[in-house]
């Protein structure tokens, strides 16, 4: 939704040429957008089955720092407020596509486009703010002079569409509103959602302080209560004035709860609904599948431990060595410890049900090219070809039961209208291709190890001498060196047999996919502890996460002087893309015929690598630094990471995986430019033609000197591609606006600044009671419809109790 948007500003230049492409897709019909990828999952309900009256308990990552919801920390939990308490004109659909809200609007149609473009907006006739005073044209001519970017004292985040008005009338009536734009805009339908009251944008200082902590005139089912952030709770309460269907809960309570306290809240019952990750999803499953059995659970801390491994640590718990005895005693108590915690939080997660979906936002490879290998558009597109798309969408995704297809546009998602498969503009996975457009751009295999070979032929005899004493004492110290693998293997096993649990933490019996402790792994890669999947650019930055998903910046906590707020924003947001386990103990290839035969296309397929060995240009390796932030909560990243370096090692580019800290990781590297490849995620838009421009446009020099990206942090853009939103944005035929919007879009492929991969997966807990709430993909929440079931009652598609 519009509120959800942002404009960042950083600084870079690139000056891209415009790649030729005889035929583009974009041409599609509306028919191509089909049906989302996956359907929302919020357990439907009529009305009349759900009951009147309770709280809903909702988790956020953290409190809303204001309520304004055109500021630049605003933030998710802004969003959700603002949905709750104020009016939105259009809001989204299931399909994501912007309808109007009918509790605030009867029509608003373009009436005129010629001289100028001139829409008119008729309100309902109900439709009054908690203060009595109708909604009217002084709310809208209000909000228009404060985000029209012409008054520098507001300290707004964006004025897109805004600006480009001209004047704001009443029509008939004050119910009638009618505004005419400057320059003709065809994403009009964003503007006005949220509608604020003028007493919030009448002047500066309301808007810039009146708004963040408190909103005393609201329009919506609830109203704002309070906030006790002390307590760490917003709370929303059904607004008495409000004239459409009568909100069903009596309080909706926002509560921070972090992603690392997720899952105690959830055994806690603290809340009744919270977004989660695939670990937590995981265990509520499995909670549900364990209820009615007997003792402890089959998995979780402790589960592993054999009879042997119980007896051996029986014994060393009782054995003559004091200080083993001593070590293993405290390393039992921390294993009970960690499995009587499992077990009690098991039992609290068998009060949730798993809701899943799409949510509205992509993962994409992002190649940084403004500088290095990247600035050649051949070395981006040999890159985006090598990637096997569909392998890194089921690498998420399937593990989850989730639709693994690979995103095909940039500025849609499948459901939506703009929505079209323009990936065939730059070309489907092709090594051999992949290699030729390296080749062509001049970079050879071999270079590097002709080099080496020349150095070894230069040795002496001495050298070589030396080599070979050097080699019988390695003989020594390879017995050493086993010995020692031998005994870490053994301490190894016994961890993970129960002998030391390693206090709190928890071992659910699977590894992660691509975890290699952070170790160079065969393919020359470094894989690291990633983060969720990169912020959402504030209000879009701050929601990245989840992502990236990830924390706010480490000074949100200091201490803001009165009126600073505005300046202060944060550039990324909690969160998580769950992703792909496989158990622990899948066999290796046997040591039989079969192995041998194993080992030998092995052998052959090393020395085949051997012989074409990394690529290199003018003595310098091909070599590109993946950077991924370093905190924990997204295994998926690590997982497509290493797949993608996998993958780029095959056509002879290596990669190497920088290990950056979270609140940096945006701000530093990403917007700063500081990195050749990274993961980060976009949320999908209903207005791309508006939204989706500052994140392509092409590069261009400042006032001052600098250069300015917008949020295009690829630094990847062209004057055609800015043409085509320029005409898209400025089309009022519909059909038309998106066709060039989809024209846009294969321009980007072909670029191959930014290759998007998969849809992001969202997870909720929820109460198995609770109607209408949950996973709701594209849909705006329908805040009145949502309430827990009354006795006996089902969701819709299910059968009621008798």
């Amino acid at each position: 939704m519009s509120h959800d948007r942002a404009r960042v500003r950083s600084v870079v230049f690139l000056a891209t040429g415009v790649l030729a492409l005889p035929a583009l897709a974009g041409c599609s019909s509306n028919d191509e957008a089909g049906r989302p990828a996956a359907g929302q999952d919020v357990a439907p309900a009529a009305r009349d089955l759900v009951a009147d009256g309770g709280t809903l308990n909702w988790a956020v990552d953290e409190l809303p720092e204001t309520f304004n919801s055109f500021q630049s920390d605003a933030d998710e939990g802004t969003a959700r407020v603002a949905g709750a308490v104020l009016p939105s004109l259009f809001r989204l659909d299931a399909q994501g596509r912007a309808q109007r809200n009918a509790d605030f609007l009867e029509s608003a149609e373009v009436v005129e486009r010629e001289p100028q473009q001139v829409v008119l907006y008729k309100l309902n006739q109900q439709a009054v703010w908690s203060d009595g005073r109708e909604i009217g044209a002084d709310d809208f001519a209000a909000q228009w002079r404060a985000l029209s970017g012409k008054d520098t004292a507001y300290w707004t985040a964006r004025n897109a569409g805004y600006d480009r008005i001209a004047k704001i009338e009443r029509g008939a009536n004050n119910l009638e509103v009618r505004v005419t734009f400057a320059k003709p805009y065809a994403d009009w339908r964003s503007l006005f959602s949220p509608l604020y009251p003028k007493q919030v944008m009448g002047t500066p200082d309301s808007f810039n302080d009146g708004a963040r902590r408190k909103l005393k005139v609201t329009a919506g089912p609830f109203a704002l209560a309070g906030a006790d952030r002390k307590a760490g709770d917003v709370t929303l309460e059904r607004n008495a004035r409000w004239w459409g269907s009568p909100a069903k809960l009596n309080k909706i309570v926002l509560r921070e709860v972090g992603r690392a306290e997720r899952a105690e809240a959830l055994a806690k019952g603290r809340v009744d609904l919270a977004a989660i990750d695939s670990a937590e999803a995981g265990r509520i499953s499995l909670a549900a599948r364990d209820k009615g059995a007997q003792g402890p659970p089959a998995h979780g801390p402790g589960a592993g431990l054999t009879p042997a491994g119980a007896l051996r640590s029986w014994a060393i718990a009782h054995g003559s060595d004091e200080e083993a005895a001593d070590t293993e005693t405290e390393a039992r108590a921390k294993s009970r410890k960690a499995v009587k915690k499992y077990a009690t939080e098991q039992e609290g997660l068998r009060g949730y049900t798993v809701r899943k979906s799409l949510e509205p936002a992509y993962t994409q490879l992002a190649l940084n090219g403004s500088e290095g290998p990247l600035a050649d558009d051949r070395v981006r597109r040999a890159v985006a070809r090598a990637l096997n798309r569909e392998e890194l969408a089921r690498t998420v995704l399937k593990p989850l039961g989730l639709p693994a297809e690979p995103v095909g546009s940039h500025l849609a998602l499948a459901g939506q209208q703009a929505y079209a498969d323009n990936s065939g503009a730059l070309g489907e996975q092709d090594t051999a291709e992949a290699r030729a457009l390296l080749a062509d751009a001049g970079w050879t295999p071999g270079a590097l190890l002709n080099e080496k070979k020349e150095d070894g032929e230069k040795k002496t005899e001495k050298e070589k001498g030396e080599e070979d004493t050097a080699g019988g004492e390695s003989d020594a110290k390879d017995a050493k060196d086993a010995k020692d693998a031998k005994d870490k293997k053994d301490a190894k096993k016994a961890k993970e047999s129960g002998e030391d649990s390693g206090g709190d933490g928890e071992d659910d019996g699977t590894y992660i996919v691509g975890e290699d402790d952070g170790k160079p792994g065969d393919n020359g890669t470094t894989v690291l502890a990633p983060a969720p999947a990169a912020a959402y650019q504030r209000a879009v930055l701050n929601r990245q996460a989840d992502a990236l998903g990830l924390p706010r910046e480490a000074d949100k906590e200091k201490k803001k002087e009165p009126g600073d707020h505005a300046r202060h924003s944060r550039d990324q947001a909690k969160g998580g893309a769950p992703g792909a386990y496989a158990p622990k103990g899948t066999a290796a290839p046997k040591a039989d015929a079969e192995g041998a035969a194993v080992r030998k296309d092995g052998a052959a397929a090393a020395k085949a690598k051997a012989a074409a060995g990394p690529l290199a240009k003018d003595g310098k390796p091909l070599t590109l630094r993946f950077v991924l932030p370093s905190g924990d909560g997204s295994e998926s990243l690590r997982a497509v990471a290493d797949r993608i370096s996998r993958m780029l090692q095959k056509i002879g580019i290596r990669t190497e995986t920088a290990k950056v800290a979270d609140e940096s990781y945006f701000k530093d590297h990403i917007a700063s430019g500081q990195y050749d490849l990274a993961l980060y995620s976009w949320p999908a838009s209903a207005f791309p033609a508006t939204d989706a421009r500052p994140i392509f446009a092409k590069p261009v020099p400042a006032a001052d000197g600098s250069l300015n990206v917008e949020q295009n942090y690829t630094r990847v853009g062209t004057d055609h591609i800015d043409q085509l939103f320029d005409q898209a944005v400025g089309e009022l035929d519909e059909d038309a606006s998106r066709s060039l919007v989809r024209k846009a879009d294969a321009r980007i492929w072909a670029e191959a600044g930014s290759i998007p991969l998969y849809q992001r997966p969202q997870l909720m807990a929820a109460r198995p009671n609770l109607a209408n709430a949950g996973a709701f993909g594209f849909q705006a929440p329908h805040y009145e419809d949502i309430g827990f079931l009354k006795p006996g009652a089902k969701p819709s598609g299910e059968p009621s109790a008798k």
